[in-house]
């Protein structure tokens, strides 16, 4: 007999809410079997090729023998410096790269296997709602007892820390976030930052910024590095990664910087799971940080023109969206009384169109679909024509409107 090894997974993934993700791909799939001609503006994977020095620098890496073996655990020496010498020229913050900085295979599994370093089962894990998933799977993992801060649009989406509650904040453990914000594409000013460094610092918290985005920055805008403020090195450390600026998302490569002893914890986990990312891939990555600027203002200005262009395009549709300072994302508010999932299965399914329910990172996410704009102004003319000609408009969908579950 066969045995039933689904009911024998570990109690850990049962705590783990469905991805949606997985589920769109498995959607996708079915319509590009249908003959669809999908435009995919569902996930944050950037558009067009890893910049040629960068490609170039890893074949160099990859004809030199000397990068074919195990790498250092916690990152070559250079790569390291890359890093620090990048964050003193970005933000004018030292760091030291032999204990304050630490490469990663991407800033998502640093992001969860730093909570299966640092969360016990019952400890107190502050995540805002919506975030990322990654900011509240990786503490479901570990156990922990995730206490959801709901961000508000007339809040601007910025976390309230008034509304915990005293008997939360002393027991909490972590808490993390993100600004430049995934998915509401939401900003915080430097004073928000220096308001949640002093409290932690009050709360002995453990803060966790995750600053994916803080190079795709428009109209002469600047985000805030957490490790620019005083004081917030003793409590936090902060992750980034190459995916997004460098068009990268397929090479895995990212870091986390700040608090030395809170790093050597990761690192202590780390070695115990991988053996870091291939040297030549660290070599690449160098040359990444260190290109000119030139090229951060291409790919800010092809953010930009698709935010203006898709923005514009949603108002004809009946839309007010907000003209972003920041990300790859648009936040949409779905038709009134219209869930976000009925929409974005609505949407799929009548014109190809690719786009994630809010739901996907929260149940703070419901009532808006994220867009990415990942794809040029004539793809994303072609995916705002598509809805006109279905009909799709703000104030014209109802939920009689959308399918229902027996028609998907």
């Amino acid at each position: 007999m066969t045995p039933d090894w689904t009911s024998r997974r570990a109690d850990r993934l049962s705590a783990l809410p469905p991805y949606v993700f997985a589920r769109l791909d498995e959607l996708k799939a079915r319509a590009r079997e249908q003959g669809l001609d999908l435009i995919d503006l569902g996930m944050g994977n950037p558009d067009g090729p890893t910049p040629q020095p960068i490609v170039e620098a890893a074949v160099k890496a990859l004809q030199d023998s000397s990068n074919h073996g195990y790498p250092p655990f916690e990152g070559t020496a250079s790569f390291r410096k890359a890093i620090t010498d990048w964050y003193h020229r970005r933000y004018g913050v030292t760091l030291d790269p032999d204990g304050e900085a630490l490469p990663l295979l991407g800033s998502k599994e640093g992001l969860t296997h730093l909570a299966m370093a640092y969360v016990n089962p019952g400890d107190v894990v502050l995540v805002p709602n919506p975030a990322y998933p990654a900011h509240f799977r990786g503490p479901a993992i570990a156990g922990g007892d995730i206490y959801p801060m709901l961000l508000k649009a007339e809040d601007d989406w910025l976390i309230d820390l008034g509304s915990i509650p005293d008997h939360i904040a002393e027991r909490a453990k972590i808490l993390y976030f993100n600004y430049p914000s995934n998915p509401t594409a939401a900003t915080a000013p430097r004073e928000f930052f220096e308001d949640i460094v002093a409290f932690a610092r009050k709360h002995e918290i453990l803060l966790v910024h995750d600053q994916a985005y803080a190079e795709l920055a428009f109209d002469g805008y600047q985000p805030t590095s957490l490790l620019e403020i005083p004081g917030a090195k003793d409590i936090g450390v902060e992750f980034h990664t190459l995916s997004k600026t460098y068009n990268m998302a397929g090479w895995r490569v990212g870091f986390v910087v700040g608090n030395r002893h809170i790093i050597q914890g990761l690192r202590t986990l780390k070695t115990n799971l991988d053996y870091g990312i291939f040297s030549a891939l660290q070599k690449a990555a160098e040359t990444a940080l260190q290109l000119p600027d030139v090229y951060l203002h291409e790919v800010q200005s092809r953010y930009r023109l698709r935010r203006d262009f898709l923005i514009d395009g949603f108002a004809e549709l009946g839309w007010t969206v907000p003209k972003t300072r920041a990300t790859m994302y648009l936040w949409v508010p779905t038709p009134p009384n219209v869930s976000s999932t009925d929409f974005a299965l609505n949407v799929l399914q009548q014109t190809g169109v690719v786009v994630t329910p809010g739901n996907a990172f929260g149940s703070g996410g419901e009532g808006y679909v994220r867009v990415s704009l990942i794809a040029d102004c004539d793809r994303l003319g072609e995916a705002l024509q598509r809805l006109k000609d279905a009909g799709i408009r703000y104030n014209s969908m109802t939920p009689e409107t959308v399918l229902s579950p027996s028609q998907r």
